[in-house]
């Protein structure tokens, strides 16, 4: 088996350095004219800066300006930070071993770096909380998704509980608030082929091959002001297509309440935290995989909107510069 291979710096708030490999055939001069090219997306200027600053390096430590091109070699660097709107709530821990972390994950907090979320998510606030630099999740939820996130301590154990996941073999469990239709009859399973094209943000349903499949029951339901008819809903997907447990509602004629996907695309400010979506990872429960043992955790949260809707629908302030 082979070895990752370690990289010479250690993280940075958190993040571990990108890892270059330079192609066998080459065109290049210098290794710095292969930076300028390979990384279309950073200025040729920074490049040269971060060359003087010595923040490029190989395994025998920084290369030098002009450093001449070598095939076959690693280079490592950390990239610069965007400018990012501090995610305002805590994450709560739910359970701690040698092998997992189960936190409650906010609404508004990405779970993994990527795009414009790179210090505001889950597993760099984690990494850097808990001391805990190979921290790595063991599942998604998205961004807007509060509840149930569970990540793996160490490396040699990772594989085993992302495989839980990627094989179906966690049995999940959300809660939902969206509108009460006394016309809608549940419990039922909803059932769909959902396509989720890549760059483009809303998923969809369409004819054809059902790969996504919801079991949706009503918990309760109450008269909110206004006379708005709220929903409590417990949903079982069996399934986990992009978006499934919101495009099904939608369906349903009940979106959540807080969805700016679905029925209708609404653009959001990432400052604007009010009407977070009301939809709550509640219960994971699998087998362990290096244990044995059966494990359930429930979510501490709840969603707000039920019982105190004017609250929730309230505007939040933006954070604070």
């Amino acid at each position: 088996m082979r070895r990752k291979l370690r990289s010479p710096l250690p993280q940075r708030h958190g993040l571990d350095a990108v890892r270059l490999r330079t192609p066998v055939e080459a065109s290049w001069a210098t290794m710095r004219d292969h930076l300028v090219e390979r990384l279309p997306r950073v200025a040729p200027a920074r490049i040269d800066a971060m060359l003087r600053e010595q923040r490029i390096v190989d395994r025998d430590g920084p290369i030098a300006p002009d450093a001449p091109y070598v095939p076959e070699s690693f280079l490592w660097f950390h990239r610069d930070l965007p400018t990012e709107v501090p995610v305002p709530f805590a994450i709560t821990p739910v359970y701690r071993d040698e092998d997992l972390v189960v936190v409650d994950k906010p609404h508004f907090l990405a779970t993994i770096p990527r795009g414009q979320h790179i210090v505001e998510t889950a597993l760099v606030r984690l990494r850097r909380e808990l001391d805990l630099p190979t921290l790595s999740p063991a599942h998604r939820l998205d961004r807007v998704t509060a509840g149930l996130l569970m990540f793996v301590v160490r490396p040699e154990r990772r594989g085993a509980y992302q495989t839980l996941f990627r094989d179906r073999l966690v049995r999940k469990t959300y809660e939902a608030v969206a509108p009460y239709d006394p016309q809608l009859t549940l419990p039922r399973t909803v059932r769909s082929r959902i396509v989720k094209e890549r760059g483009i943000i809303c998923a969809r349903e369409e004819p054809g091959p059902v790969n996504a499949e919801t079991v949706v029951e009503l918990l309760e339901h109450r008269d909110g002001p206004d006379g708005v008819r709220l929903g409590r809903y417990r949903l079982t997907p069996h399934t986990g297509r992009t978006h499934q447990l919101r495009l099904h509602m939608s369906g349903l004629g009940v979106p959540i309440l807080g969805d700016d996907f679905y029925p209708v695309l609404t653009e959001k400010p990432l400052d604007d935290f009010s009407r977070p979506l009301q939809l709550l990872a509640s219960t994971l429960e699998f087998t362990d995989p290096v244990s044995g043992r059966e494990r359930r955790f429930r979510t501490g949260l709840t969603l707000t909107s039920f019982t105190s809707y004017a609250a929730w629908a309230a505007p939040v302030p933006p954070p604070a510069a």
